[in-house]
């Protein structure tokens, strides 16, 4: 039986966009279930659309509307909300592709074997919350040009935990840092390697051929935490969006 895929976005979807493509040329022996975007003006939406994929499979699961009192996500009822959708529709793989809600404890539970995370950068040294787009390549160039050490990032697919960016990691590339790089020219080399590596984790998970990725080591040296903190807190305060 082949596997049902519903693909998670948050913003343009040109991942999502990429793998959809794959599915539907056979390159990944996957069927589209469905696109659930966490906010309404998602760019990804459109792109899910032109794609061909019908308006009853491309769905708003918006955080925001589960708040509670205290102004919290109430995590319990908007994860309930994201199973409803994709059991109604037989998901049977989940990836986040630019998906930047926290994801439900129970959604991880149901899927735990079978839901991946993309992230543009080395995780967890360079994940974490708000940790996403410019931002992660911004921390990563000020950190290596701080420690003028390992200069290189990496595209990678991690399995999802409920703390962000803490999953196994699963399938990564390596993608090199040039001495004149600047923060957009390191996005746009590697945005393609991230389509190229969630397709190929996903043709490894139609065949069953997952495996975790081991042996990098730690990127960052005792008593360069703080070199790290910095970098992360300048990179937020440079991209306030992201």
């Amino acid at each position: 039986m082949r596997e049902r895929l519903a693909t998670l976005i948050s913003g343009g979807g040109t991942t999502m966009q990429q793998i959809i493509k794959a599915c539907q040329s056979g390159e990944i022996p996957m069927d589209v279930a469905c696109v659930i975007s966490s906010s309404p003006t998602a760019g990804g939406i459109k792109k899910a659309k032109d794609l061909g994929i019908s308006d009853e499979n491309i769905l708003v699961v918006d955080p925001n509307k589960f708040r509670d009192g205290n102004k919290k996500v109430d995590q319990e009822a908007f994860g309930l909300a994201l199973l409803r959708e994709m059991r109604e529709r037989g998901v049977t793989v989940v990836t986040q592709n630019g998906w930047l809600p926290l994801t439900p404890r129970n959604v991880i539970d149901e899927y735990s074997q079978t839901m991946f995370n993309q992230h543009p950068g080395p995780v967890p040294e360079f994940g974490g919350k708000g940790m996403f787009g410019r931002r992660v390549h911004a921390a990563r160039l000020l950190f290596v040009r701080e420690t003028k050490r390992d200069p290189w990032t990496e595209a990678i697919g991690q399995r999802v935990d409920s703390e962000y960016d803490q999953g196994a990691v699963v399938k990564s590339a390596r993608v090199e840092i040039l001495s004149d790089d600047t923060v957009d020219d390191l996005q746009q080399r590697v945005l393609p390697v991230e389509h190229r590596t969630q397709i190929e984790l996903l043709k490894d998970v139609a065949k069953g051929n997952i495996k975790e990725v081991t042996g990098r080591g730690n990127l960052v040296l005792s008593g360069e935490e703080h070199i790290l903190f910095q970098a992360k807190k300048a990179a937020r305060l440079l991209y306030p969006h992201g």
